[in-house]
């Protein structure tokens, strides 16, 4: 592969780890510990990435690793941070490794009252839209429109996904981000930024796709990501102090061809998708104003 000027050469994951052919949660843990390094320790909570990792005694990372339970991941690092500091390590960056079921929903009380108590530690969420390592299961993350197995047939979910970075950012938590497998330059900044900021949790929402949930061929993950942001249906920002916003690009193409790739919405009719079109307008002109922005340069 041709080294991409921004993207560190060392890997810190282990050829032969369980993930599956074009798993983005694996192409983001890959990123996030170029990032941030061998001084790293892992909390994993239930997830695919509790499978991924692999059974004790072995790990595909080269970093340590702790398994804690499905609603835990917040008060396990914040646990961990603690043990670090009696110890005298300040150097060691811990993070909080989460997919969208152990984010949204099941953890996202521990996440609460680490944010709200200050602690300092990174937690990612790495998003495939679902419950993905027990069966393709709506969370409050699946968007509208798709089809799982608790939303099947017409049954397809109707409501929104919820707006994650928001719930964090009010919590005035001070470095909030979002990112994409698709533009790993980008993506590793921001994890290198969430290390060098102190004085509470730093969160960062990534879009990871699932071949096997989203129902795209393995060779279509980055490709499906880099869309969704291009669309404007995933936008790029950061967000300071739960106060400041960044906007880090503009897209300029219709969410269509972003929709028509995936066999998770294929039941959805052309005025369905203009629906979604109206959303995903609607939330990004909220977002412009939102960073006091009239004009993005398109990347």
């Amino acid at each position: 592969m041709k080294h991409r000027e921004g993207v560190p050469d060392i890997d810190y994951l282990y050829p032969g780890h369980l993930a599956c052919p074009g798993c983005g949660a694996a192409i983001a843990m890959k990123f996030a510990l170029k990032a941030l390094g061998p001084k790293t320790m892992v909390v994993l909570p239930a997830s695919c990435w509790g499978i991924i990792a692999g059974a004790y005694p072995q790990t595909g990372l080269k970093v340590p690793v702790m398994h804690t339970a499905f609603a835990t991941a917040g008060a396990a690092a914040s646990g961990l941070r603690a043990a670090l500091d009696i110890k005298g390590d300040t150097e060691t960056t811990v993070l909080a490794w989460a997919g969208d079921g152990g984010t949204f929903d099941i953890g996202f009380q521990s996440l609460s009252g680490a944010a709200e108590r200050g602690e300092d530690f990174i937690y990612a969420c790495y998003d495939n839209e679902a419950y993905m390592n027990t069966g393709v299961q709506r969370s409050s993350s699946t968007p509208y429109g798709m089809r799982t197995a608790t939303t099947p047939g017409t049954s397809w979910k109707r409501t929104r996904k919820k707006n994650i970075v928001e719930a964090l950012a009010a919590h005035r938590i001070p470095y909030a981000a979002t990112a994409s497998i698709a533009y790993p330059e980008d993506m590793i900044r921001k994890f290198v930024r969430a290390r060098s900021v102190k004085g509470g949790v730093r969160f960062i929402h990534i879009l990871a796709s699932c071949p096997a949930g989203w129902r795209i061929p393995s060779e279509s993950a980055v490709k499906v990501t880099r869309l969704a942001v291009l669309s404007n249906l995933f936008p790029l920002y950061e967000v300071k102090d739960g106060l400041h916003y960044t906007l880090n690009m503009e897209g300029n193409r219709p969410v269509r061809p972003y929709i028509r790739m995936q066999g998770r919405f294929s039941h959805l009719t052309e005025e369905e998708i203009e629906r979604i079109q109206e959303m995903v307008d609607s939330d990004w002109a909220l977002l412009k104003e939102k960073a006091n922005c009239k004009q993005i340069s398109i990347k």
